[in-house]
């Protein structure tokens, strides 16, 4: 019978498969990236999980809430991490996908006076709030106080609908919105995990093209 061994493999080992995979001209651009996943739901967990296996160097995870089991069927979290920090049960999960992807945390609430500061030094600011007025907030704070960064937003996935009904598009200078526009959680949709998914891996998509300098 087969059996897992736990070996990790060597950071050398790591940067060599990611240079053979995407080049060093991309390798040295993610892994030089600063990347905030703001809100670590169903979008952001997912959204962290790509980056980091993308071979983005550095990502700053913050969020509030505990893992809780209704999350399971669509966030990035185990069965056995319920009733954790989602800050504390991602970066345990990432630090086994991706071990050598840095990651901090910040366990509280984003908010318009905690934003800029918090913001401050990342390169991309991926959106990934449940909440329509979370994504408002931040939207604000970044037309005030961070222009100089990319946002890179989502609006609309939940349901039954059409997976090609998500979409990518430059909503202003730096400012990309995922999603179908349409389908959210304030009417009472349902949310399922492949839309989510793929609304999340478009937020990713986008954060790697930016990265690459071929967002237009």
């Amino acid at each position: 019978m087969w059996e897992a061994v736990d070996i990790i493999p060597s950071k050398a080992e790591w940067e060599s498969a990611l240079r053979a995979r995407c080049g060093d001209a991309l390798y040295e651009r993610f892994s030089a990236a600063h990347v905030a996943v703001c809100g670590l739901g169903g979008l952001g967990s997912n959204i962290a999980v790509s980056l980091a296996r993308a071979g983005v160097g550095r990502l700053l995870l913050i969020d509030f809430d505990r893992v809780d089991v209704a999350n399971l069927h669509r966030q990035q979290y185990k069965a056995c991490q319920t009733g954790l920090y989602k800050t504390e049960a991602l970066k345990a999960n990432l630090a086994e996908i991706c071990p050598y992807t840095r990651v901090d945390t910040v366990c509280e609430r984003l908010t318009r006076d905690n934003a800029p500061a918090l913001l401050s030094q990342v390169d991309i600011i991926c959106e990934a709030f449940d909440k329509a007025e979370s994504k408002a907030m931040l939207a604000d704070v970044f037309a005030e106080s961070l222009r100089g960064k990319y946002l890179v937003s989502a609006s609309g996935m939940a349901g039954l609908g059409s997976p090609n009904g998500i979409k990518t598009k430059r909503a202003a200078n730096r400012f990309y919105i995922c999603g179908d526009g349409v389908c959210g959680t304030d009417g009472g949709m349902r949310i399922f995990a492949p839309r989510v998914m793929l609304c999340a891996a478009h937020q990713a998509q986008t954060v790697l093209r930016i990265l690459a300098g071929e967002e237009q």
